[in-house]
């Protein structure tokens, strides 16, 4: 009767189970129609009176574009595809954030086998002598036995207490696999980052090694002038210290290609000593005419920052259940089933048979007030987690917006610059036509040149600063990252 009992009773609170807590709800956040106000927009327009802006340096935004999976494909450099392509494969961080994707998906299928009973099977054999005072009188003589059997236990979740330990586990899980894709978006971004360097640089090199030559070649002229009397020892020393100071430029550009270097070879997983990577010029790299931009609403279900947070204020609503759940009585049953012998071949007698059926109950009577602290601590928790989800939401509108108006700005200065280029040559072949004719000194060259340098690595600078916010607009987008990596 008992038994029949305990089985009608678990009966009702399965079928009457309810789940305590709050249910997830996605906090509602500010989703406007651009990224930025319209009289921003109005400022991206060139000042009145300044160079136009070349048709080759103007990108168009396509606000409610979709990035395509593979961004960086976007620059057609296949020398880019490949080194992308073997970073993906070869990383070693992004491969650990893989294996923590596949361990939470575990630890889900974990926790969710607690909705089943739990069956363990048991046998035993041994030899056993009774103390003389454990029966009294009654003696019982050396005996050797054998026994095996099951047990059986099951919690009764009539409070929801491990649904909402599964909801948390997926929750974690949801959120290690929008840090793998953030892994898999920033590593990418990093390569292009390093390549676009490593070429910028490389440029910067050639053009000064070109002034290097130029200044060698003014002082050879120099010199002769000067053996000839038509200079003064003055204008020796001048181009002699103009040498001086540019060859000073050249160490600090070659470090900072080899750091890139460096960097890359680290990226796809090869240790600098033992991997080069490819001579990349800026030439190589195709300027996106077109940018697709995806709308605000369209952000907030894309970035993997945002999926990040989303995932942890599910999972702190998640424990706000649990702990609320430990408020309550929990409820268990347990049944063992065994054969039990003194003598093995008596084992399977129907007399052997042995079982029990237990029912548990376990309340929280007195704590020192723990469990409501917790619960309490758990609901702030939550609180906390749903004030840093809009903080990650508003972080991102702010950085594609100072991307966009970068990219504005990068054209415009890119054409500036290369209106200063072709000033600036202009300026270097009239004063060596000056030089030449006996017109002018050679610090008229000589400031001619400076300028030139300065304008050409201007230029330079101003070619890879484009390409580069190009390259974090796509990562600030979400950059297309793969949906389960």
């Amino acid at each position: 009767m008992l038994a029949c009992r305990i089985a009608a009773l678990a009966l009702c609170l399965l079928t009457g189970a309810c789940s305590v807590g709050p249910r997830f709800s996605r906090p509602s956040v500010p989703q406007p129609a651009d990224y930025v106000a319209p009289a921003e927009i109005e400022n991206r327009a060139p000042e009145p009176g300044s160079p136009p802006v070349a048709d080759r340096y103007v990108q168009a935004f396509v606000l409610g574009g979709d990035q395509p999976l593979e961004w960086w494909t976007e620059f057609h450099c296949p020398a880019l595809d490949a080194l992308v392509s073997r970073a993906i494969a070869n990383n070693h961080t992004l491969a650990a954030a893989q294996d923590v994707v596949a361990q939470a998906r575990e630890a889900v299928t974990s926790a969710y086998a607690a909705h089943y009973p739990q069956l363990t099977g048991t046998a035993g054999a041994g030899r056993q002598k009774l103390g003389a005072q454990f029966l009294g009188s009654f003696q019982i003589p050396p005996f050797s036995y054998v026994a095996f059997g099951a047990a059986a236990s099951y919690s009764i979740d009539y409070l929801g207490v491990i649904g909402h330990q599964v909801g948390q586990r997926r929750a974690l899980a949801q959120y290690q696999r929008a840090q793998a894709s953030l892994v898999y978006l920033d590593l990418t971004g990093a390569v292009v980052t390093e390549v676009v360097t490593i070429a910028a640089t490389r440029a910067q090199i050639a053009a000064l090694t070109e002034l290097l030559a130029e200044d060698r070649d003014n002082l050879n002229l120099v010199r002769k002038a000067f053996d000839n009397g038509s200079v003064s020892r003055l204008d020796v020393l001048t181009a002699q210290s103009q040498l001086a100071t540019d060859e000073t430029l050249i160490a600090p550009l070659r470090q900072q290609l080899s750091v890139a270097r460096h960097a890359l070879a680290v990226l796809i997983g090869e240790a600098p000593a033992g991997w080069s990577a490819p001579d990349m010029d800026l030439t190589a790299l195709t300027l996106p005419r077109q940018v697709p931009v995806s709308l605000p609403s369209q952000l907030v279900h894309r970035r993997p920052d945002i999926l990040a947070a989303e995932a942890e204020l599910r999972a702190a609503t998640e424990a706000v259940g649990i702990a609320t759940a430990n408020l309550y009585p929990q409820i268990t049953l347990t049944a063992t089933g065994a054969l039990e012998a003194t003598d093995p071949a008596q084992l399977f007698n129907a007399s052997s048979g042995a079982w029990s059926l237990i029912s548990g109950l376990t309340a929280p009577i007195f704590d020192g007030g723990r469990l409501r602290a917790e619960q309490r601590g758990a609901v702030d928790a939550l609180h906390a987690n749903a004030q840093r989800y809009q903080q990650v939401v508003l972080e991102s509108f702010g950085q594609v917006a100072d991307l966009l108006d970068a990219l504005a700005h990068d054209s415009q200065l890119l054409a500036a610059q290369a209106n200063a280029l072709a000033t600036a040559q202009s300026s270097v072949d009239l004063a060596r036509e000056s030089y030449a004719a006996g017109y002018s000194g050679v610090l008229q060259v000589i400031d001619a040149q400076r300028a030139r340098l300065e304008a050409q690595l201007g230029f330079v600078r101003a070619q890879a600063q484009q390409f580069l916010d190009t390259a974090q607009l796509s990562v600030a987008l979400g950059g297309g990252p793969p949906s389960a990596p």
